[in-house]
């Protein structure tokens, strides 16, 4: 029984998962296990393989399999204006908000998630330049456009389509977004400036910020329900405020309420809520015009210095600028520390991440704050607790000069917390009954939300399936269209033979060399009466036709002996109204393309004087 993918093969098939991320750069760890499964079996059974350890071993010994393998398992299925009442729900709804009065002039940053070959950034390029016009587009969109797969993105750098790929565009809108190329269509020049593709893995890199409309449509339902948690929360941080995020008609947000709100949503568009983290007043400046960097002598020194917080400061080159004593402790720093990029500093990514935090306040000069972030400073040791804040730093000029980070330490608060929440445990107890009917609504709530997620991943695997089928349908039509065209070329040497054999006269029959007829011409079925598909395939011996056989045959052995190659002589024949009529036997050879005789051609006209 073969073995495959899910079939008692789980930890091959992890073990196989990890060979791909570790040899070449792939995490699909995240996506789900029900459609890789799938699609793996797909190249297994087409290297007709029967199990992973067999595959394993063909991609070790093949490289070029990974390509197919990634092909199969990126599954890049798009289209131009692909679902259009939600392309016209978004230009209806979404666009008249983001291209207000209030915005008018800003800069509009766009991002297609997931992009494939491009068709659906070169979509919202249509759109936007619909609805704001050539010059205001070129002047103000940027378009970001992003994908895991490197072939499909060059391909979508190019920007050239066949006639199906452009099928859903109108007439006039290949006019005029359109330059014809050959038998192809090339998105224009000028509007792909415009676009600006990139790989970006959602699951592991960071995203693209500021971003006012955010398009990721038919893309998280790859993904499994953790990481789609993951994806959604890196979504809400990209976006601007207000920003939109329009997804695939399989897709919703059934557990992130606290983070979008519907537009519309049957067509899947969604407004990014929370609130925005206020301008807070600036913590620290620099005294000294002149110095171009913090940290020099002055009280505001001393006091950094000083301070029981901890406290980092960043320059705008990303160095480590400053760090108090405190800090000093907390990290481990060393006085050669400062003026090192802080990348490269471990406080850069421990207790938490902080770089991708740092780049986006010195974008948006905002603060941001990360709150209860637990360290484990030692294997074993109780963890800390910090409350972090990343502030823009200024001059007095109201000119931005850095970052600065202060890690409070709030343990103490929080150990008090537990023990207040401990302590408020026997006051629950009178409250028993009503938590035990407050859980059964819970139970009830949970079970709903567990048949929606249910459902909402049913629909994904359908449509994740209805994508395959159509990838499959449109290699199907590829085949379909390679037989089409060899049935025309067929036809055309068909009738080139029929006019050939038209074109030599009277009655041709065309034998081989055990003399079995191949070629029964119209001229030998008026002669005798009998139809080529009566005399095709059969011994030429065999025909009851009114022709002196026993005296053909030697001719026609003598031809195919090579002695002479061209032989004529008159007989008289038995036409079909059985009537005696002299004609001119002529006996050519066969030979193929390497002069090798192959069978013999029997030519009969009417004979000099036969009237």
């Amino acid at each position: 029984m073969r073995a495959v993918p899910g079939e008692g093969g789980d930890q091959e098939f992890d073990e196989l998962l990890l060979m791909l991320k570790e040899t070449r750069g792939f995490d699909f760890t995240g996506y789900k296990r029900s459609t890789l499964m799938r699609r793996m079996r797909r190249r297994m059974d087409a290297r007709a393989l029967g199990s992973l350890s067999e595959y394993r071993d063909c991609l070790e010994l093949e490289p070029e399999e990974f390509s197919r393998l990634f092909d199969s398992l990126l599954i890049n299925v798009t289209g131009f204006f692909r679902d259009p009442p939600a392309w016209q729900a978004l230009r209806g709804k979404v666009l008249p908000e983001l291209l207000s009065a209030e915005s008018a002039r800003r800069p509009l940053r766009v991002w297609s998630a997931g992009c494939a070959t491009g068709e659906e950034a070169y979509t919202l390029a249509i759109v936007l330049v619909e609805t704001m016009g050539l010059e205001d587009f070129i002047g103000r969109v940027k378009i970001y456009a992003t994908d895991l797969d490197e072939d499909a993105l060059a391909e979508a750098r190019m920007g050239v389509y066949t006639e199906r790929q452009i099928a859903e565009v109108s007439e006039e809108f290949r006019r005029k977004y359109f330059e014809a190329s050959g038998t192809k269509y090339a998105f224009r020049r000028d509007l792909r400036g415009q676009v600006i593709f990139g790989r970006n893995d959602l699951t592991r890199d960071a995203p693209i910020s500021r971003v006012d409309l955010l398009v990721a449509r038919n893309t998280l339902m790859y993904f499994n329900a953790e990481t789609q948690a993951n994806i959604i929360r890196k979504f809400h941080f990209a976006l601007s405020n207000p920003g939109f995020l329009f997804l695939g008609k399989a897709e919703m947000l059934f557990n992130h309420g606290d983070q979008f709100e519907p537009v519309d949503l049957r067509k899947r568009l969604f407004r990014k809520i929370g609130k925005s983290v206020p301008a807070e007043p600036r913590l620290v400046t620099a005294n000294d015009p002149d110095h171009d960097e913090l940290g020099g002598p002055g009280l505001e020194s001393a006091a950094l210095a000083a301070s029981p917080v901890a406290q980092l400061v960043i320059d705008r080159r990303g160095r480590l600028a400053a760090a108090n004593i405190r800090a000093e402790t907390l990290f481990s720093l060393r006085p050669g520390d400062v003026g090192r990029p802080f990348q490269d500093l471990e406080a850069s990514y421990r207790p938490v991440e902080l770089r991708s935090v740092i780049e986006h306040v010195n974008t948006e000069q905002r603060p941001a704050e990360l709150t209860e972030v637990i360290w484990h400073r030692a294997p074993g040791a109780e963890p800390s607790v910090y409350d972090i804040t990343v502030v823009p730093l200024y001059r007095h000029s109201d000119e931005p000069v850095g970052a600065g980070i202060s890690f409070l330490d709030v343990t103490k608060y929080r150990q008090l917390r537990d023990e207040l929440e401990r302590s408020n445990h026997d006051l629950e107890h009178a409250y028993e009954e009503l938590q035990s009917l407050n859980e059964e609504l819970e139970t009830t709530n949970e079970e709903l939300e567990t048949t929606n997620e249910e459902l909402e991943t049913t629909n994904e695997e359908l449509e994740t399936m209805n994508e395959e089928l159509q990838s499959t349908n449109d290699e199907l039509q590829l085949i379909n269209d390679v037989l089409r065209l060899r049935g025309e070329e067929l036809d055309t040497v068909r009738a080139f033979a029929a006019s050939t054999l038209r074109s030599l006269g009277g009655a041709v029959v065309v034998m081989d060399t055990d003399l079995r007829v191949h070629v029964w011409g119209p001229g030998a079925e008026n002669l005798w009466g009998l139809r080529a598909d009566e005399a095709t395939g059969r011994a030429f011996t065999e025909l009851d036709i009114g022709l002196p056989v026993a005296d053909v045959v030697p001719l026609l052995q003598r031809s195919l002996a090579g002695k002479p190659a061209r032989t004529e002589t008159v007989i008289t024949v038995m036409n079909r109204r059985r009537r005696p009529v002299s004609m001119l036997l002529e006996c050519l050879v066969l030979r193929d393309e390497e002069g090798s005789r192959r069978g013999v051609i029997m030519v009969m006209n009417e004979a000099p004087g036969q009237e």
